[in-house]
């Protein structure tokens, strides 16, 4: 007797950025809807009216805020402190529908079933769906198939195939061979997870335009034309699982912080306050991940689309004799790098620090002459009872005082909306 073959699902929240803040405003149900990138800049998300005036992703603010204002349409900035806290939400509901979670991206999680042989998948992706609906308020679409590739097939007829609507759930087995076929000849090659726009041209060129196409192929000879990702896929979509779940996401090699400014910085001390800022941030980051830093590079960079404006993009590396992940020691090691990279006479648009040489910071290289330190320092301990705070109180309650407060240059966000879920300060109020 064959053993059942395991499914995956893809669980993805629908225009998850509009769909958040949809959540706590209700006028925006219905309404074309936009959130912003950094300084108010381009579409990064966009609601469903959005895309049916024709609005294209990353399009200029600029360019589409006539057309808006037409159609009675809102345009936000982005408030990723809500997004991560909701997704965050989002995943623990999603994670009680199977013991193995890989949680993907922001709004994207895969489950893996196995063992649920006697089990309607797609009665429990439709509760799956509820519950999230529910409890979070987010809708999201689900897409059942044998490999995490088809579970992402699935998951894309499920949000967007009129034969899906409105029950949001594809379970890709319990469709027809023949209209598994005809679903697959309509998506386009380039829409297939792991191609893309640059290897969906040069499969074009093979003659290979669709899904459908891509299954038909032969897996050895993609790999000898084009790499061996391309052959795996293939195998994905007949069905052979290539790419298993990875539960615990791998330890990051880099962390970067950085912003545009919302206006050109000229000023020495300004341009403190900023890499002070990120490197901040980024030590907060490093700790969450229980890391430390063995370097630091700093870069700044001016604009290069001003006419005739003259073009200064530095960076410069500081490297620690011992990986650490103390606040302090990482923004004087910035501020030093800065200092050596900023020059009078240029207006930057944009800083950033990147923590490079990361490893657990449970294991501790020992200093030849430096006394040896207990597991948890007194540094550590500060650490600890400031990420506690910050948690406790809100991002930024107890920070160094050489991240200013005024903050002038900080990225513009213009259209932002309280962060409801993560400042007791911005809870929402319901009244009778």
């Amino acid at each position: 007797m064959s053993r059942p073959v395991p499914q995956f699902a893809l669980v993805d929240g629908n225009n998850f950025y509009v769909s958040c803040e949809r959540v706590f405003d209700p006028r925006l149900e219905g309404r074309p809807v936009v959130v912003l990138s950094n300084n108010d800049g381009c579409c990064v998300a966009r609601s469903d009216e959005a895309k049916a005036l024709g609005i294209p992703m990353a399009a200029p603010y600029f360019q589409v805020r006539k057309l808006l204002k037409r159609r009675q349409g809102v345009a936000l900035s982005s408030n990723y402190p809500l997004y991560a806290d909701m997704s965050r939400r989002m995943m623990e509901v999603i994670g009680q529908y199977s013991p193995e979670q890989e949680i993907y991206s922001i709004d994207e999680s895969f489950l893996r079933f196995a063992g649920f042989r006697y089990w309607d998948l797609t009665r429990h992706g439709t509760r799956l769906r509820q519950q999230v609906r529910q409890w979070i308020g987010i809708p999201v679409g689900v897409g059942i198939g044998p490999t995490k590739t088809l579970a992402k097939v699935a998951n894309r007829l499920a949000k967007k195939h009129p034969d899906f609507q409105p029950l949001g759930v594809c379970n890709l087995p319990d469709i027809a061979p023949g209209s598994q076929i005809r679903y697959l000849a309509e998506i386009a090659v380039e829409d297939v997870w792991g191609v893309g726009p640059r290897w969906g041209r040069k499969l074009r060129e093979l003659g290979i335009a669709s899904a459908l196409d891509l299954k038909l192929a032969d897996p050895e000879t993609l790999h000898e034309r084009c790499n061996v990702a391309l052959a795996r896929t293939i195998w994905e979509l007949n069905g052979l699982s290539c790419i298993p779940l990875q539960e615990a996401p791998p330890p990051k090699k880099q962390i970067v912080s950085s912003r545009s400014f919302g206006r050109l910085v000229t000023d020495h001390q300004e341009l403190l306050e900023a890499v002070s800022t990120y490197a901040a941030r980024a030590a907060e980051k490093l700790r969450q991940g229980g890391q430390a830093a063995g370097a630091i590079q700093v870069f700044l960079s001016t604009n290069p689309f001003i006419p005739d404006e003259p073009q200064h993009c530095p960076g410069h590396l500081m490297t620690f004799s011992s990986p650490t992940a103390d606040t302090g020691r990482l923004i004087r090691a910035a501020r030093a790098g800065l200092a050596r990279s900023y020059r009078r006479g240029y207006r930057y648009q944009k800083a950033g620090v990147m923590l490079l040489d990361l490893s657990p910071a449970r294991i501790e290289q020992g200093e030849l002459f430096a006394p040896t330190t207990p597991a948890m320092s007194r540094k550590g301990r500060l650490m600890a009872a400031l990420d506690t705070l910050n948690t406790q109180l809100g991002k930024g309650a107890l920070r160094f005082a050489a991240e200013g407060s005024g903050q002038g240059w900080a990225m513009r966000r213009e259209n932002l909306t309280p962060a409801y879920t993560t400042d007791w300060r911005a809870i929402a109020v319901a009244k009778a």
